[in-house]
């Protein structure tokens, strides 16, 4: 007892556990090594990640992107699936990069918890370790976090930055865009990162369904099986390719009118033909069971289109023989034509 007859307080007692924060981040050493690339300097636990930039760059750009996953974590929690979250993080950041024609470097994270729990942590963190090494990057580093008052146990939040380099004459975008140039999409492998808010309101009030239930037309895949997939990386298809691509746009939040307008010269317009191809199950579903208007939909979700490439006529079947080889489908998404920077669908302004 104090003075005051109060009891002694700690560090625990006020929701912060050091011992279960020391666990996790013993829990966390081999991953961090697996990911390690030539590049990364220094040891696990250092105030800060080092890496050499690496040789033969004449002129080279650093290329940065921080990013989460929005709601697509409370899935994971109520599904109690963390293993993959932090690989739809990494694969997230590592596209949003690759749209400038950078590869990325290195990668740092950062996940909150109300009440740390190491196994979740490790779960969470061999998620992102995963899409480290599919990318080539190295996790040099990050911040655990356990913040009582802030998220409520079992919430937490999670977040990543990455780092990638591009020579600066090779960087994509809209001054590359040419008048007679085509729109290659790539597609998507579920919803991505985005449309979680509306895809969960759906599939609980509309659809009255649990993340262990089976999903509506999706051959006996539960709802976590569908909302859970992991957010498809087009690094490595795309790399052997990026000299012939003028610029990409990564469909995320925003959908493809958000997004690919980004990646527009404000001479152009982009007009997506919309019977090119056939939008997967999943999204008819929430379309029709919340009565979501199509645009909507369009702005909402991918609708099946992760990554759309803008190449010359020539050269688009250099973009889909490297989508063929990876098993990722392609097709002629539409055409650049005379405008403003829009997007169109089938000659409307969306």
């Amino acid at each position: 007892m104090t003075s005051d007859g109060g009891v002694p307080m700690d560090y625990r007692s006020a929701g912060v556990d050091i011992d279960a924060a020391d666990d996790a981040k013993h829990r966390l050493a081999r991953l961090v090594e697996s990911t390690m690339t030539s590049g990364a300097r220094g040891v696990f636990g250092g105030f800060g990640g080092m890496f050499r930039v690496p040789p033969g760059y004449q002129s080279p750009l650093l290329v940065s992107s921080a990013d989460g996953v929005g709601t697509k974590i409370k899935l994971a929690i109520e599904s109690g699936r963390h293993d993959t979250i932090g690989h739809c993080l990494v694969n997230h950041c590592t596209n949003d990069i690759l749209v400038q024609g950078a590869v990325p470097l290195f990668f740092l994270d950062y996940v909150a918890f109300g009440k740390l729990e190491p196994p979740v942590v490790e779960a969470v963190v061999a998620g992102v370790a995963a899409g480290c090494v599919e990318n080539g990057c190295a996790l040099i580093g990050g911040e655990t976090a356990e913040m009582p008052g802030v998220y409520t146990p079992p919430d937490y939040d999670l977040a990543g930055f990455i780092v990638g380099i591009v020579e600066e004459e090779d960087v994509l975008g809209s001054a590359r865009v040419q008048a007679d140039d085509v729109l290659i999409a790539l597609a998507s492998d579920g919803l991505h990162t985005n449309g979680y808010s509306l895809a969960r309101r759906i599939i609980s009030e509309r659809l009255q369904l649990g993340p262990h239930d089976r999903f509506p037309d999706a051959g006996g895949a539960t709802v976590a099986d569908i909302m859970l997939k992991v957010h498809r990386s087009y690094l490595r298809c795309l790399k052997p390719v990026l000299g012939y691509i003028h610029a990409m746009a990564h469909i995320t939040g925003g959908g493809l009118p958000g997004n690919l307008n980004r990646a527009l010269p404000d001479t152009l317009d982009a007009d997506v033909i919309t019977d090119t191809w056939t939008i997967p199950s999943w999204f008819r579903v929430l379309e029709e069971a919340g009565a979501v208007p199509r645009l909507e939909m369009y702005r909402a979700f991918n609708m099946g289109v992760g990554m759309v490439a803008i190449t010359s006529a020539n050269n688009a079947r250099l973009v889909h023989q490297q989508a063929a080889a990876y098993g990722i489908a392609s097709w002629e998404l539409g055409r650049l034509v005379p405008g403003s920077g829009k997007v169109r669908f089938d000659g409307v302004v969306a």
